[in-house]
């Protein structure tokens, strides 16, 4: 299975991968963030698609779920009561709610629509970000 991965001493903070998942998704939200650590450098913030998921675990509703055939962890967002179990879970800190106010989980989805996978990766002028195969 493929999974993001980040290389921390390529990144610049350009924010070129959070630019990239908001014209991908065509949403104001992206799925992912860049913060400053306490070392003062880019920290890129991405789901990391957990192969035992917390966010998963403690949904309510189901509306998190592990997708069989790739491995990934998916949002149904009709499934969702925006209830926020999953942000308080996720032991990186991943998930958001939308800037918007509507409570909308915003959740990366390694944008599954797109031929080409996701755009973060396609985007990164650095190459910090990548996609390497993980086991289990």
């Amino acid at each position: 299975m493929k999974r993001i991965a980040i290389d921390r001493s390529k990144c610049i903070g350009c924010l070129t991968c959070v630019s990239a998942c908001i014209t991908a998704h065509e949403d104001p939200d992206s799925r992912n963030r860049v913060v400053i650590d306490s070392l003062n450098k880019a920290a890129p913030v991405f789901c990391r698609h957990c192969s035992q998921p917390e966010c998963v675990y403690t949904c309510m509703t189901g509306a998190m779920a592990l997708d069989g055939e790739t491995g990934f962890s998916v949002h149904n967002e009709k499934q969702c009561v925006q209830c926020g179990m999953c942000i308080m879970a996720c032991p990186y800190g991943v998930l958001k709610q939308d800037r918007m106010g509507s409570g909308r989980i915003m959740k990366c989805d390694m944008c599954g629509f797109r031929p080409q996978g996701a755009a973060c990766v396609e985007k990164c002028p650095m190459g910090a970000i990548t996609l390497a195969e993980v086991t289990a």
